[in-house]
């Protein structure tokens, strides 16, 4: 039997930040999107959870089935520009900087 597993699922994962994150917040660092389910300092380890869906505020007015972008300073819109993709919203806001339902898209290869 392999011995060498680290996360049977990978869905809830420690990482490194790579700035400060606050519980909730939306992560993109590298290639991995999620939620902070802890908060991280720079340089430390914290949790974050890949899967499941997030209510989280978009500062646009998004809808159903859109992507939605991470901006360098940890925003979400549905702006893609120089913005990297985060996911995917499932449940729309009604005004900008309202909360959304978004899923994160675990793996973005942008």
């Amino acid at each position: 039997m392999a011995k060498n597993l680290a996360y049977p699922n990978a869905d809830h994962i420690a990482l490194t930040a790579d700035k400060e994150y606050k519980s909730g917040a939306p992560v993109r660092i590298g290639s991995i999107c999620g939620v902070a389910v802890t908060d991280g300092k720079q340089g430390k380890r914290f949790t974050v959870h890949r899967n499941g869906s997030w209510r989280i505020p978009v500062i646009e007015k998004v809808e159903q089935g859109e992507p939605v972008y991470i901006t360098t300073d940890g925003k979400l819109t549905k702006t893609k520009g120089t913005n990297k993709l985060f996911g995917v919203c499932l449940l729309g806001n009604t005004a900008a900087n309202g909360d959304a339902e978004v899923h994160p898209a675990e793996i973005a290869l942008d």
